[in-house]
């Protein structure tokens, strides 16, 4: 049980204790950083209330039972209302409860609870997990907090969040916590290579960057993130080697237009590893430590060239961007003037 996952070995001892001994509480949090397999962990789980050959309430991970849980049945709609519901996969005894955009919604919560009245069809127990529980709003927590304070001695709920501070108190009170940590890059960049095929140096690129998130690793194109970074590296000559502020407006509005739109987030982020990483350089850290280690030499010759509290003045501007990404902003307009701030 959870071979195939990678890191977070402390949790999986816990949780085996937990199952081999039928202590499992029916309410759980599961808390950590995007990315390092708390949803993968939470199915894992549910596959040791369905198997149908488990070794100490274990599951057996290759029966009938085990094998048709994990994959869900997402709607692919634009449509909110889509949202309020349970989605089942090929067992109906294990269920997900997704956010829609920025928002779980009190339908889905309430379907939840329905659904958590129900006693099993197939397996010893219903397992419903609620992912990105953070971004439920008052309706829906207090609706969920209903379901937890009258758990059904046959009904597991785990919810998945990387920000467990945005959840009620009162949710928190009412759920073991398992806390994730971030998984070693050196287990992630042999994963890369072994199971990706991916060559050593991109294997270590990807890693470094994903900061110990699997799915991040996973998920990134490295010649993309090259082709972005080369775009961002641009940006910090303008900023600060040669200054020049309508070339940096000029950059602002192609990170804002209708091909570079959706990897806004990805962009702002890739100009943030650089200057930390100028940071670093700057304040003597090792070139080998460093988030963009293959450039480290262009990079050792920006740093050269600018104060150290520019770069730290950068890093809070950047970060005060992100932050706002929360509300509804004229992105555009929040570009042009990051850039010209940093640039001051």
């Amino acid at each position: 049980m959870f071979s195939h996952l990678l890191g977070n070995e402390k949790v999986k001892g816990s949780l085996r204790h937990l199952l081999s001994s039928g202590r499992l509480p029916n309410s759980m949090l599961f808390t950590g950083p995007d990315g390092v397999g708390k949803k993968e962990f939470a199915v894992e789980i549910a596959r040791s209330f369905v198997c149908r050959d488990p070794q100490e309430n274990l599951p057996c991970g290759d029966c009938a039972g085990c094998k048709r849980v994990g994959a869900f049945n997402i709607p692919t709609s634009e449509k909110g209302e889509d949202y309020e519901a349970v989605f089942f996969g090929e067992h109906p005894d294990v269920g997900l409860v997704l956010p829609f955009r920025r928002n779980l919604r009190v339908g889905s919560i309430r379907a939840l609870e329905r659904e958590a009245n129900f006693r099993p069809y197939e397996g010893g127990a219903r397992v419903f997990i609620v992912n990105d529980a953070d971004k439920m709003n008052d309706a829906a927590a207090n609706a969920l907090l209903k379901t937890l304070e009258e758990p059904s001695e046959t009904t597991y709920i785990i919810l998945v969040t990387h920000r467990p501070d945005s959840l009620l108190s009162t949710i928190r009170s009412r759920c073991q916590t398992m806390r994730f940590a971030p998984v070693a890059e050196a287990e992630i960049e042999e994963f890369l290579i072994g199971r990706r095929n991916l060559k050593p140096a991109d294997a270590k690129l990807a890693a470094r960057i994903s900061k110990g998130s699997m799915g991040s690793a996973t998920e990134i194109d490295i010649d993309d993130y090259r082709s972005r970074r080369t775009f961002q590296i641009s940006v910090l000559e303008k900023a600060f080697v040669n200054p020049d502020r309508p070339a940096l407006l000029r950059s602002a509005e192609q990170m804002n237009d209708a091909k570079n739109k959706d990897l806004y987030e990805e962009n702002l982020a890739t100009l943030e590893s650089l200057v930390r990483d100028l940071w670093m350089l700057k304040n003597g850290v090792n070139e080998n430590s460093i988030t963009n280690f293959d450039i480290a030499g262009d990079l050792s010759s920006i740093a050269a060239q600018v104060e150290s509290k520019q770069l730290k003045h950068a890093l809070s501007e950047i970060e005060s961007l992100r932050q706002s990404f929360a509300v509804n902003i004229n992105r555009k307009s929040a570009t042009d003037a990051l850039f010209m701030k940093i640039a001051a």
